[in-house]
């Protein structure tokens, strides 16, 4: 299959905006964040963080670019998997977070550093450094929350993997920011290890989301079962349409991996009927379109040549023969 279901196209122009406006305003963040850094690690911290988040919102606008593309002779099965492959490196860039801001933590703690926060000049008045960096931190909170709560839902009904790491690298990226403005309030008031607790409170939390979603995007170019969106668990929805199919050939064996955003059945040790449900059927409340391809092979073990194939395309709800 290639090319994206009519019913997918407002939510991935909602997407697209929406990666755009992170792009904008996570560079004027980081913007912010390096004029006011001063030598805090928290703030050092957060703005390699606001840097690393940048990479999820590119990879997605990249991978939609090919999704749309239709199958050429060197790809003669599409791109719908290069949204897996985006995933991976979303995953990737998240778990380098968590790692990076654990690993200065750790280090600025054990070798004991004493951060200072000096006064500035600014309108010919002394101003304590603190309150700039903590003014620039607050702003690199705001962005991100909104963000990050507007990409879930629109995540959730285009299933893209993506998207959703990119709300959470949105957390991450509003999380450091809070951490951060605690460290250097912690450096005001004299506890120098404040800075560094601080950088690496969340940094456990980020690396447990990193690499549950690492796992997920292996599991996802390794051909393995649907995973759910929020973890690496086998997906309710496909669960009910092996539950569906095996009800349907109760003879077969079925086996569902995962595609990108598409799920694709291959049913076997059973010949092609010689009509097909539909996929609206076939899916129940869940949507069609997710049903990327019905494949039938009647030899066990094979997949093509000693089988038949039925597609089922959910942008249009109905069974063709391959």
């Amino acid at each position: 299959m290639s090319g994206i279901p009519h019913e997918l196209e407002q939510d991935l122009r909602r997407a697209r905006r929406l990666e755009l406006w992170t792009l904008a305003w996570m560079a004027s963040i980081v913007a912010v964040m390096y004029l006011a850094m001063g030598a805090s690690k928290a703030m050092q911290s957060a703005l390699i963080e606001d840097l690393l988040s940048l990479v999820p919102a590119v990879t997605w606008l990249l991978a939609l670019r090919f999704e749309r593309k239709d199958a050429t002779e060197k790809f003669p099965f599409g791109f719908v998997r290069v949204n897996s492959l985006a995933f991976l490196i979303a995953a990737v860039a998240l778990t380098m977070v968590g790692g990076f801001i654990a690993y200065e933590s750790i280090t600025t703690l054990l070798m004991q550093e004493h951060p200072t926060v000096p006064p500035v000049k600014l309108f010919g008045q002394d101003i304590w450094l603190g309150w700039l960096m903590i003014a620039a931190l607050a702003y690199s909170i705001v962005p991100p929350v909104i963000l990050g709560h507007l990409k879930q839902p629109v995540a959730r009904r285009l299933r893209d993997k993506v998207l959703h790491t990119d709300a959470l690298m949105q957390k991450a990226d509003w999380q450091t920011g809070l951490a951060g403005i605690l460290g250097v309030l912690g450096i005001g008031l004299g506890y120098w290890w404040a800075d560094s607790v601080a950088a690496g409170f969340i940094a456990l939390s980020i690396l447990k989301d990193g690499i549950s979603n690492m796992r997920t995007a292996a599991a996802e170019l390794l051909d393995g079962a649907p995973r759910a969106l929020e973890g690496p668990e086998i997906s309710p929805e496909a669960q009910r349409l092996v539950q569906r199919l095996q009800s349907l050939w109760p003879e077969g064996g079925v086996r569902l991996r995962e595609s990108g955003r598409y799920v694709f059945a291959t049913i076997e040790g059973v010949q092609q009927p010689t009509e097909l449900p539909p996929a609206a059927e076939l899916m129940g409340d869940d949507p069609a379109w997710r049903l990327g391809r019905l494949d039938f092979a009647s030899g066990v073990g094979s997949e093509d040549g000693a089988g038949s194939r039925a597609g089922a395309e959910g942008r249009n709800a109905d069974s063709r023969k391959r």
